[in-house]
């Protein structure tokens, strides 16, 4: 799952025998203050859950029966605390020769049930708790001393008056917010095999962890799905999931794999998902480790704010993987395909074996963002694999905590939390320096028996690193204690010394961060002579210098050559250096350095050299990088890049590439480029269609209106933005309705280029007044709602615009309502 974590913890008191008192269990802590955040103490285990659930549509309610099935942990106890947040508590008792004995509990600030047991338990006896509940997930609210991290159970359109939205139910675990739908341990060191009975309106679909079992019709119109997982998980890990959903299904090895759409994408179930069977395999090899699970089903839901998530055997993803063709041809590896590759490789790390506490919690989400990097390696090239390390690298690197914080923190504050960059980003590039230490075959040989030993159990980071040394046979105390107990990166200023009298060639490297000092081994290549020499150092001091033999002065000298290292460096090359590199060096990032030291000097003979050699790169990211990054403004960077451009915009196999060079074109406002523009009103991608009609639009304004009003039909992704552009800058009342639903219907970003860009003069020389109020009122809306942003002036300066073009045409009612709602947008609070 993807989110910037907060933390919620509970501390408990052990106390052998007796019911602790009320209180006992609920920490309080100093706002601001750090504390240690210990595992939860384990008194009891949970065994088996066992749930048949119905809904109330009316009241976003959840009525529950429950049987638990629970054993002391080692020692003997006469009670058991779970965790039930915000619910009616109905009956609780245990069950004795099949009927049900009440016992006596208390439901402690709605948040914790403890209970007496009817005598007390030792460790090889088994009991059954039976609870009747209503969960009530709408309504839950925080309470003082700590925060709720979610509400559960997520009623979706529950009423069916929200137009074009479906009706669904699905449900969020992580971290500890199942239970508030079902009462539990809610800690991630509990496992417990599970069954779910869900009784829905008949016409809906239902999805959950494990298997369908069984379904029975009911007289009401309602049915009874029953879902049975006899393999044991963390309750966080429980899911439902219900809706109008169709399923494809397919196939791995002997399992089923399935999707679940809404009927409207489920034509591109197999485009969107299709790439799962094939992604088991390759993971299940790559482990050793074949995937654990009854069966894997992914589904796609409305309202779903964190990307996706993980439950076992059955995961939930938001509806931005939901795609259509056209969407895919322009991004056939993109978002959704990574998160596809995230969670799946969560079934194995975070699922089949789980962090102990969530101090470890780069058990899990490290592992899958490596999972997806290393999927995106194998599957589309080493550029893309490594194209996307470097984006996690660049977030990590901006954020501006991350690096106070250890990978594995015990001690912080609940207002810290556990920082997201960390734990993702900076995570999977640890295990990325790890593979590159101690080899592939050895790495996922480390991982398989770390796997093997910890399955269906907890891990902590000292499991990952023993498994690591019995394979390798190397100490790797010296990497965990920096790399995951220690917090922190190295910062490296680089530089050179060739000293033609001895013929040595000297680098200089500083480590210039506080805190620790980083030892790190990395690889040096040297190129001298037409030969490529790799030196392999370590980093050990604040300064080290490095001394190397060479019989002619190097050409280069590459500073982590495998450009593996977690590191904010300045390297000191002179771009002649870096020209060098980016047509000898083999990797992704070498290209991308040299790029980004050509940037500001492109009108120098080796600057110029790099960037129109980017321009025809082998990975379609630096092209692009290349393309945006062009100082047009140069007449020789012009002459010598627009050739080139004209190429790429006709002929490259990447669309989003072909898009950027057609955007660069248009700017240029000459007719040269017209038959490239009206040729690619044909692509079948409708990144390229956009990109050619806002640039036939720059030159021939009546030939893009034309081609607009032809395409208007089929208006969909950028196209329908460009449609927009071109209607806004040449329309009249006659497009007016079209220019403003699609404006509602437009994500904020769009909305706010519109919105300062020609939407403001489509308004101000409208005939229809209602139509004048109506875009005024859009931009102050806008403006109100995303003051806090802080894009209120520039929407401010095209209400200005408006008001001024109103008064020329003597609308003075409407130049007053512009007027009106500047004045509106800065009384507004941000």
């Amino acid at each position: 799952m993807r989110k910037t974590y907060k933390t919620l913890f509970f501390g408990l008191m052990l106390a052998a025998g007796f019911l602790p008192p009320a209180k006992a269990q609920l920490n309080h802590h100093a706002p601001g203050v750090p504390y240690y955040h210990e595992t939860a103490v384990k008194i009891n285990d949970l065994i088996d859950t066992r749930l048949d659930v119905r809904f109330d549509y009316q009241r976003s309610y959840l009525y529950g029966k429950e049987w638990v099935t629970l054993k002391p942990h080692f020692y003997p106890t006469d009670s058991v605390r779970l965790d039930a947040k915000g619910m009616d508590i109905k009956t609780i008792g245990i069950l004795e020769n099949g009927k049900v004995i009440p016992l006596r509990y208390r439901y402690e600030d709605s948040l914790s049930l403890a209970i007496q047991l009817n005598r007390t338990y030792t460790e090889k006896e088994r009991y059954t708790l039976f609870i009747d509940y209503t969960a009530k997930p709408n309504e839950l609210h925080d309470k003082p001393g700590f925060k709720l991290d979610g509400k559960g159970l997520y009623f979706v359109n529950p009423l069916g008056k929200e137009a074009g939205k479906p009706t669904q139910i699905w449900t969020q675990g992580e971290a500890e917010s199942s239970s508030c739908w079902f009462p539990t341990i809610d800690k991630p060191d509990q496992k417990t095999t599970e069954q779910v009975s869900m009784t829905v309106p008949a016409k809906y679909t239902t999805l959950s962890n494990g298997l369908l079992i069984s379904q029975k019709k009911n007289a009401d119109g309602t049915r009874t799905d029953t879902w049975k997982q006899s393999l044991p998980h963390c309750p966080y890990l429980f899911m439902m999931a219900i809706g109008d959903f169709k399923i494809y299904k397919d196939k791995w090895r002997n399992k089923e794999v399935s999707y679940y759409l809404e009927p409207a994408y489920a034509p591109y179930a197999k485009q969107i998902f299709g790439q799962t069977p094939e992604m088991i395999e390759f993971y299940s090899k790559a482990l050793g480790v074949d995937f654990p699970w009854e069966k894997y089903s992914q589904v796609v839901v409305r309202d779903y704010p964190l990307g996706a998530m993980e439950n076992s055997s059955a995961t939930l993803h938001g509806e931005y993987v939901q795609k259509s063709p056209w969407d895919l041809i322009d991004d056939p590896n993109g978002s959704g395909g990574t998160t596809i590759a995230h969670e799946l490789f969560h079934q194995w790390f975070g699922d089949l074996v789980t962090c102990e506490s969530w101090s470890n919690e780069t058990l899990n989400e490290s592992f899958a963002v490596f999972g997806e990097k290393y999927w995106n390696e194998k599957k589309y090239g080493k550029d893309d694999g490594d194209a996307k390390r470097y984006d996690e690298l660049q977030a990590y690197l901006n954020n501006g905590t991350a690096y106070k914080q250890a990978l594995t923190p015990f001690v912080y504050t609940d207002e810290e939390g556990i920082n997201g960059a960390n734990i993702y980003d900076k995570g999977g590039l640890v295990l990325i320096m790890l593979r590159n230490y101690l080899g592939d075959e050895a790495f996922f040989k480390g991982l398989g028996l770390y796997l093997k030993n910890r399955s269906f159990k907890n891990g902590e980071v000292h499991d990952l690193r023993l498994a690591m040394e019995e394979i390798s046979g190397k100490d790797l105390n010296w990497f965990f204690n920096q790399w995951y107990y220690g917090a922190g990166h190295p910062v490296l200023d680089i530089t050179y010394q060739w000293n033609e009298s001895d013929h040595q060639q000297k680098v200089f490297i500083s480590q210039k961060q506080d805190g620790q000092i980083f030892h790190v081994p990395i690889a040096v290549d040297l190129y001298a002579g037409g030969k490529i020499t790799r030196k392999q150092v370590w980093l050990t001091q604040k300064n080290d210098t490095l001394t190397f033999n060479s019989p002619v002065k190097p050409d280069l000298v590459n500073v982590d050559a495998d450009k593996v290292l977690l590191t904010k460096k300045t390297d000191h090359k002179s771009l002649t250096e870096f020209n060098y590199q980016y047509h000898h060096a083999p990797l992704y990032l070498d290209r991308l350095e040299a790029l980004n030291a050509a940037t500001n000097q492109e009108t120098s003979k080796e600057g110029l050299d790099i960037v129109l050699a980017a321009l025809k790169d082998k990975y379609h990211g630096v092209q692009l990088k290349a393309i945006k990054g062009l100082k047009m403004d140069s007449v020789e960077v012009a002459k010598a890049a627009l050739p080139i451009l004209a190429g790429i915009a006709q002929n490259d196999k990447n669309y989003p590439v072909r898009a950027a060079a057609i955007g660069i074109l248009g700017n240029t406002k000459s007719k040269t480029y017209v038959a490239i523009y009206k040729a690619s009103l044909s692509s079948p991608s409708y990144t390229v269609k956009g990109a050619a009609l806002i640039a036939l639009n720059s030159v021939a304004p009546e030939d893009a209106f034309q081609s607009a009003k032809s395409m208007e039909a089929d208006d969909k992704g950028k196209l329908g933005q460009a449609i927009v552009q071109v209607y806004a800058s040449n329309g009249s009342d006659k497009e007016w309705l079209y220019v403003i639903n699609a404006f509602g219907k437009a994500s904020v970003q769009v909305k706010f280029d519109l919105a300062r860009g020609p939407f403001p003069a489509m308004i101000g020389k409208l005939e229809n007044p209602q139509y004048v109020l109506q875009g005024i009122h859009t931009i102050k809306d806008l403006a109100v709602s995303f003051k806090k942003y802080g894009i209120a002036p520039k929407l401010i300066a095209a209400l200005q615009q408006i008001e001024e073009a109103r008064k020329k045409v003597n609308d003075t009612a409407s130049a007053s309502a512009a007027e009106d709602a500047i004045k509106e947008i800065n009384q507004a609070k941000a």
